[in-house]
């Protein structure tokens, strides 16, 4: 806060620069002597930080040296010497501008008029400066000292006393031309005690410097100064130590206090200078320390409440949500669970915070099958497994009907500690059913349009014989070829239909003997019409347990896949093996080089009726199947681009084989 002036800084601040001469000029300690109290130094520094970049810094600087040297000349000293000190306070003062604008920038003058001194790091900044500009103030002194007398000599403790008095005056009058101006802010109980500590502090002063003078118990003073630290306003302590300062100063100057009876005067001088920088660095230190607690507690105080209306806000939020949304720790222990979680999992009394989300609360695959705990979204994805939404019965005392609810589960990393999951229910019953219906609806009709589909191809196949011969049978041709993907359409709604509610039946299948028959048909048919043979490279094929006649449409649909995918003119190239993947599954790769998977449709080529691009003859359930049947065996399949070039790669997994047949099938390792 800048020192509330009602005339322009510039000329408040010349004028407060030529009081403090004369007011210093007078303090000396012996003859001639030095003056003791310097506020002019302090005054001189601030004025030309505050000066900054303004067109007024050099008639500042120049104002400087001149009311110094005029000052100090009207109160008798030498032109010479009055001369020299004018010269060293416009250095020191430019120097301490220079030095504040590289450490301290935040006190120059700004838009919005600068920042007081408020931290222990403005502090130890502003006595840095300070010191730096004695210590050339004063070597400049020395110097000009030893050319006007030539017969003087160096006193290192003399110019350890105006070195000390320079910075005691920057550090003291400095500050106070910057804080002074708030002197009146804060509470009225404030002021009153302010007014009590300076009553005390006058009459121990007193006492000490006049009653007791012959005893050296100065340090007795101190505690004064840290009461005024801890409980006054910075300004009220920057006061407390010019005036108290000062007057320690002017009673040893008059030869009063316990350091007058020191017999040497330039020890004395610094002795005394030492004793107030002390007082002013401990109490400022203790009053910068305080407004940095204040201000880090009200700090604090706001982002308390920020977060608590944050929390609040989120808490509301999360329980007016339909969906449910749990949060589970790194042991999978609920740590978190809106009111929507507890009406989908069921309210049963084990579905509460502080206990893991695990398969005995009643969680089972969508066809009713039973669901282990490795199997669940939010546990496997603790194991650090990338995991798709995925739909899960609930059947519980709570919800003894069932229930179908998505999991959404996905890691949640909060800071450094371990990280926890997140997982979102969203309840899908209703979509299910409407879709289960949908799908037997559909699965009827096909089979019931394949009788009179029947008959259709069976007379055509009539007429294609009769019209043998005659124009009228090229239309016969479009007959049958429309019958054909009819049927082939039939077919694969039948399939999916068979695949999403027929009995599993599985058992150890050798999955090389399998692969190979389909792999024997394929080249068979290819022969039969005359095209190329693709090309296919087996690798390794442990057994799996899966239901055979599944895991064989599986496997031809996916092959099948690849070669209705191919580019006109490319010989097929597939290649199938597999590898060990976690919870006991077996991932099998087949890899090709078709015109590969469109950006953005890895997941859609699952879905019901989508074709790829260049597929044929295809009723676009193939793929929707082979996901229902791995997801019925507990795998997962996906689809990715060939990382070896161009074409797919289809990956899925299926359980390994567990039989004492599948060990002894199993190639050796």
């Amino acid at each position: 806060m800048r020192l509330p002036m009602a005339v322009p800084p510039v000329v408040g601040y010349a004028a407060l620069h030529l009081i403090a001469v004369l007011a210093g000029a007078g303090t000396t300690l012996g003859d001639p002597g030095e003056p003791m109290i310097w506020p002019a130094c302090g005054v001189a520094a601030m004025w030309l930080v505050m000066s900054g970049e303004s067109r007024w810094r050099w008639a500042a600087t120049g104002a400087v040296g001149l009311f110094t040297t005029a000052g100090l000349a009207v109160t008798g000293t030498g032109l010479g010497l009055a001369l020299l000190e004018g010269v060293v306070a416009m250095l020191g003062a430019v120097v301490f501008a220079i030095a504040v604008a590289r450490r301290l920038p935040g006190l120059q003058p700004s838009a919005t008029g600068g920042r007081p001194l408020s931290s222990l790091s403005d502090l130890w900044g502003l006595l840095l400066c300070a010191g730096l500009a004695s210590l050339v103030g004063n070597l400049l002194r020395v110097a000009g000292d030893l050319v006007l007398d030539g017969e003087r000599m160096f006193s290192v403790t003399g110019t350890a006393a105006l070195f000390l008095r320079d910075v005691v005056a920057v550090l003291v009058f400095g500050s106070a031309t910057r804080l002074l101006g708030g002197i009146l802010d804060g509470d009225r109980n404030r002021l009153l005690e302010g007014a009590a500590v300076f009553a005390v502090s006058a009459a121990a002063y007193w006492a000490v410097f006049s009653s007791q003078e012959d005893l050296p118990i100065g340090f007795v003073l101190i505690p004064l100064t840290v009461w005024a630290a801890i409980r006054l306003p910075t300004p009220m302590v920057v006061l407390h130590a010019v005036v108290f300062d000062c007057a320690a100063l002017l009673w040893t100057v008059s030869g009063h206090g316990p350091y007058a009876v020191v017999a040497d005067v330039e020890l004395r001088a610094m002795l005394i200078q030492l004793y107030a920088g002390i007082l002013a660095c401990v109490g400022l230190s203790l009053a910068f320390s305080h407004d940095e607690r204040d201000h880090l507690i009200e700090r604090l105080r706001v982002s308390e409440q920020e977060a608590i209306d944050k929390a609040t806000m989120m808490t509301t939020v999360v329980n007016s949500m339909t969906e449910g949304l749990a949060i589970l720790d790194h042991t999978g222990r609920l740590v978190l669970r809106n009111p929507a979680a507890g009406r989908l999992l069921g309210s049963a009394s084990a579905v509460t915070g502080e206990v893991a989300l695990g398969s005995d609360h009643g969680f089972f695959q969508p066809d009713g099958s039973p669901l282990a705990d490795t199997e669940l979204p939010h546990v496997r994805v603790l194991a650090g497994q990338d995991v798709e939404p995925m739909d899960v019965l609930v059947r519980n005392s709570a919800v003894p009907e069932g229930r179908v609810v998505r999991f959404n589960a996905a890691r949640l990393a909060l800071g450094t500690g371990p990280y926890h999951v997140v997982v979102v229910f969203h309840d899908v019953t209703a979509d299910r059913r409407h879709r289960d219906e949908l799908m037997s609806f559909a699965g009827r009709v096909a089979h019931d349009l394949l009788n009179p589909l029947t008959t259709i191809e069976g007379w055509a196949e009539v007429l294609e014989q009769e019209l043998a011969g005659y124009r009228p049978a090229e239309r016969v041709e479009r007959i049958q070829r429309a019958a054909a993907r009819m049927r082939t359409f039939l077919n694969g709604l039948l399939a999916y239909t068979a695949a999403r509610d027929g009995k599993l039946m599985p058992t150890t299948i050798n999955m090389a003997l399998l692969v190979g028959d389909i792999i024997n048909s394929r080249l068979d048919q290819a022969e039969s019409v005359g095209a190329a043979p693709p090309y296919f490279e087996v690798g390794r094929l442990d057994p799996v347990e899966a239901d055979p006649v599944l895991l064989r449409q599986l496997l031809e649909n996916l092959i099948d896949n690849s070669l209705r995918t191919m580019a006109p003119g490319v010989a097929p190239y597939l290649a199938i093996s597999c590898q060990p993947a976690p919870n006991g599954l077996l991932r099998i790769d087949i890899l090709d080089n078709s015109l590969g998977i469109p950006p953005g449709t890895r997941h859609e080529v699952f879905t019901n009726f989508h074709r790829e691009k260049g597929s044929t003859n295809s009723n676009g359930l193939e793929l929707a199947v082979c996901k229902r049947i791995v997801e019925r065996h507990g795998g997962t399949i996906e689809a990715t681009a060939n990382p070896y070039g161009q074409g797919t790669r289809m990956s899925f997994t299926l359980p390994m084989g567990r039989s004492a047949y599948a060990r002894a099938l199993a190639p050796t390792r």
